[in-house]
């Protein structure tokens, strides 16, 4: 009967009443929703997972990212570096520090360099810089090194009217071993280091403790594959020589050294690696008579390089 009926809503005359209606959600509904956005942005497209997966795969890479600036901390380390010419742009010193020799030694030192800033800082942003490190209430900035390339090496060599000597380091881990070897090249004529981008150390302050000031003079490369600079060097004319303790030939019987060339020094642990031990034309080693069984990268790089020169020196 009607006004009897469970429908709800239903209207029972012909009085217009009040009704429930869908809110405009219809009519906004059949809105535009703007462009189409491109594939890349689309949530689960395929082309936005592939543009993710790469975004990813370039974060992990090691050694992809910018170079960010090394911090020395501690008055010893900080007065160290600033004796040996450590390139830094600012020492920070905290407020109200209490001064000692070493301090005041090192703010002079860094007054009298025109590139280093003094910078006054509390206690708790040297704490925030250093990640809580003891730095002693100073600390040291060194931007990052500015690495040559691999062919720069050759116009260095070019440019000086001589045959390349280069030394190419294969795995060495240790700062200490790259500043010796930067060292060693100086003292014997050579023209540069080549370095791999990925797993071997780079030019930081302890490099350039031990290269005792050669390494503002000795130009250090980054190789992104050390084996493809390897070949760019021998289609340049270049002998590839790795040092290997199981070789035949001794590096002394060698006639290749007084030319242009390549020489390759692995770690001492692992020695060279595969791919770069068979894209050397030739694998020498360093006779030891005594008890030793190997030589670590600096020493090792250090006798070949003075066999060179020796042979480059004869009349």
């Amino acid at each position: 009967m009607p006004g009897n009926s469970p429908r709800r809503n239903r209207r029972t005359s012909n009085k217009k009443g009040a009704t429930v209606g869908s809110g405009g959600k219809r009519r906004r509904g059949l809105e535009g929703k703007g462009p189409t956005p491109p594939a890349e942005l689309r949530p689960g497209h395929a082309k936005q997972r592939a543009a993710a997966a790469k975004a990813r795969r370039s974060q992990a890479r090691p050694g992809r990212a910018k170079p960010t600036a090394e911090l020395v901390v501690g008055r010893n380390p900080v007065l160290e570096a600033l004796r040996e010419g450590v390139p830094a742009n600012a020492l920070y010193v905290q407020q109200f520090i209490d001064s000692d020799e070493r301090v005041k030694e090192a703010v002079a030192l860094a007054a009298g360099h025109r590139g280093i800033r003094l910078a006054e800082a509390p206690r708790p942003e040297l704490d925030r810089m250093t990640g809580g490190l003891n730095h002693q209430g100073l600390v040291l900035q060194i931007p990052p090194y500015d690495y040559a390339h691999p062919d720069d090496l050759l116009d260095v060599a070019a440019g000086a009217g001589e045959d390349a000597l280069i030394v190419a380091l294969d795995g060495v881990t240790d700062p200490r071993n790259l500043g010796a070897v930067v060292r060693s090249v100086a003292a014997f004529g050579g023209h540069g280091v080549v370095v791999p981008e990925r797993r071997s150390a780079g030019m930081t302050a302890g490099a350039w403790k031990t290269s005792a000031g050669a390494a503002a003079r000795i130009p250090v490369a980054r190789a992104t594959n050390l084996t493809r600079a390897l070949q760019n060097y021998q289609k340049a004319g270049l002998q590839v020589v790795g040092l290997a303790a199981d070789a035949e030939a001794a590096i002394g019987g060698l006639g290749v050294l007084d030319g242009p060339v390549v020489l390759v020094v692995g770690s001492e642990g692992k020695g060279l690696s595969r791919l770069v031990s068979e894209v050397c034309d030739i694998r020498a080693r360093i006779p030891m008579p005594g008890t030793a069984e190997s030589l670590n990268a600096g020493v090792a790089a250090g006798v070949v390089l003075y066999e060179a020169a020796r042979l480059r020196t004869l009349p």
